[in-house]
């Protein structure tokens, strides 16, 4: 990613937030964690922008570990949609639904931060393990891959950890002791079934973005091929 882009995603996201801390957070209204779940759900993406293979191992390692501790933020946006429960959408009477614009620039604040912060901390996915990749000197597609899932399973536990044991990343720093003993209390089977369901959503997400990649990879390709055979 260019510096030019990784600015634009800066400058977006902090526009983005000065106007929901200004039309939403001020407001002291029911959306107002949308301001603090939007900022957390972008220090993924801003720390991934920091990480590069070719520093010192130890900095490296230390960027990795602050970027897995904050990446599940990023899927956990979605989880936010389910606050949409909270509008009735509609009309008792007809059926219908109704054509109220307040409720749809509610779904717009949620749906843009959701969207925004998932499909960028899935970049931040792909760049990470690329990085690691680049680190340790191997170029094995499977071990890549291996690599991701691995991640994917473990921002999913952590989006359990956040909305069921409303645990913040913080308070692995705040209160060590109270966040390993709720850790290993929390393991059971209906949780293993919802890291299983957050698993199968992130994986959409980061193929569907794969699949993305690749085929935008082959048309910027065949422009240089069509130069390389007029040259011919």
């Amino acid at each position: 990613m260019s510096r030019k882009i990784k600015w634009l995603i800066r400058l977006s996201f902090l526009a983005y937030m000065i106007y929901i801390y200004l039309t939403v957070f001020r407001q002291g209204g029911y959306f107002s964690f949308l301001l603090l779940n939007t900022f957390l759900g972008y220090l993924p993406i801003e720390a991934a922008m920091h990480i590069d293979h070719k520093q010192p191992t130890i900095f490296f390692v230390l960027l990795i570990i602050l970027w897995l501790l904050f990446y599940p933020n990023a899927p956990y946006l979605l989880t936010d949609l389910f606050h949409l429960s909270s509008i009735d959408p509609y009309n008792h009477t007809t059926g219908l639904m109704t054509f109220n614009l307040h409720m749809w620039l509610t779904f717009t604040n949620l749906l843009v931060s959701s969207l925004s912060c998932t499909i960028l901390g899935t970049w931040s996915l792909e760049y990470v393990a690329d990085q690691i990749m680049l680190k340790i000197k191997l170029n094995h597609t499977w071990m890549r891959n291996i690599l991701v899932v691995i991640f994917i399973t473990a921002s999913s536990i952590g989006v359990y950890i956040g909305r069921f044991l409303r645990l913040h990343t913080a308070y692995l720093f705040l209160s060590p002791n109270w966040v390993i003993n709720d850790l290993v209390k929390m393991w059971n089977p209906r949780m293993m079934i919802f890291v299983i369901f957050m698993t199968i959503i992130q994986m959409v997400v980061w193929i569907t973005l794969r699949c993305y990649l690749k085929a935008n990879s082959k048309i910027e390709e065949l422009p240089q091929k069509k130069v390389n055979n007029d040259v011919a």
